[in-house]
């Protein structure tokens, strides 16, 4: 009996010692430094860029012209954003000449997607997907991804309809996954990045929404919530996407963790974020109930993974015990 709770006990001091060391790796991860030439690595998978923006970002990563065999798509959600998409769609269009563009519009009644459809009259390589009816950020992503993937996209951009992301952004962050990152966020809290126009008490939601998450899930990153992004489309396909199940901001929340997780290289540019001109948030209770819902759920799933691990791990205990 007593021999056995030893064992028990060796066992239970070591499963206590690795989640130390996880937790003192991931925070280790996020203390490491080093800055140069606009860079700052915080390990061999994150990088940010900082003080560099939009068409001006120089660089040594993601800020090289973007190469023009790269197959580019912005996929751009739509509900009600009719004040917006033309000017929307037109910077697009400025700013990466040769990509493609895919409105993904859920049934708005303002006319949105007929907007988008006289644009496309005129411009070829713009598509508006229309769905029948409103069904969330996420899904609307989920169906723009597949069909991006589909007809043949590398690169895979998401952005907002609202003007709340700039255009001119979209040239360093394609140029980042064309030159090795797997997920290029436009990211509002690194070095150069900011908010216009916001209250006191959205910025205080956001900014601590991100340090929860980042914290809960071991994320080093610090935009987890930024819907401006580009992605290689290799790794959206090892991400699984179409299995992602948040819709509203949680959505970005679990694709940042999947991408971790994917040990996927993370790129963050600084961008500046403007609160819409026209239109009305689509922010609410319950998408924010959602996102923090998503997180708490995708920590437990951490917790239990790294129990398995643990368990299917060999003993270091007394010589010659058998493994547990």
């Amino acid at each position: 009996m007593q021999v056995h709770e030893r064992i028990a006990d060796q066992r239970a001091r070591q499963a206590a010692g690795q989640d130390r060391d996880e937790r003192r790796k991931t925070g280790a991860r996020r203390g490491q430094r080093r800055q140069r030439a606009g860079v700052v690595v915080l390990d061999a998978r994150h990088t940010v860029i900082v003080g560099l923006q939009g068409a001006d970002a120089t660089g040594p990563v993601g800020c090289a012209p973007v190469r023009e065999d790269a197959s580019v798509t912005v996929i751009v959600p739509t509900y009600d954003e009719a004040e917006n998409i033309v000017e929307l769609l037109h910077g697009v269009r400025r700013a990466l000449p040769g990509c493609r563009i895919l409105v993904v519009d859920d049934a708005s009644p303002d006319g949105t997607a007929a907007l988008a459809e006289e644009f496309a009259s005129r411009d070829g390589a713009v598509e508006v997907l229309r769905r029948p009816g409103k069904a969330g950020l996420g899904a609307a992503y989920r169906a723009g991804f597949a069909h991006a993937m589909n007809t043949g996209a590398s690169i895979c951009v998401q952005m907002d309809a609202d003007l709340s992301h700039d255009p001119g952004d979209l040239v360093a962050l394609v140029a980042a996954v064309v030159h090795g990152a797997d997920a290029a966020i436009g990211s509002r809290y690194v070095p150069g990045g900011r908010i216009l126009d916001w209250p006191t008490s959205r910025r205080w939601l956001s900014r601590w929404g991100n340090r929860f998450a980042a914290g809960a899930l071991g994320l080093a990153v610090n935009d987890a919530t930024s819907g401006y992004r580009a992605y290689r489309s290799g790794m959206l396909e090892i991400m699984d996407v179409g299995t992602v199940t948040a819709d509203g901001y949680g959505f970005q929340v679990e694709m940042t963790h999947r991408v971790v997780r994917a040990d996927g290289r993370v790129v963050e540019i600084p961008i500046t974020f403007r609160d819409r001109r026209h239109g009305v948030s689509k922010l609410s209770y319950h998408i924010i109930g959602e996102a923090f819902g998503v997180v708490v759920s995708l920590a437990w799933s951490d917790r239990g993974l790294r129990r398995r691990r643990r368990r299917l791990s060999p003993s270091t205990g007394d010589p010659g015990m058998p493994a547990p």
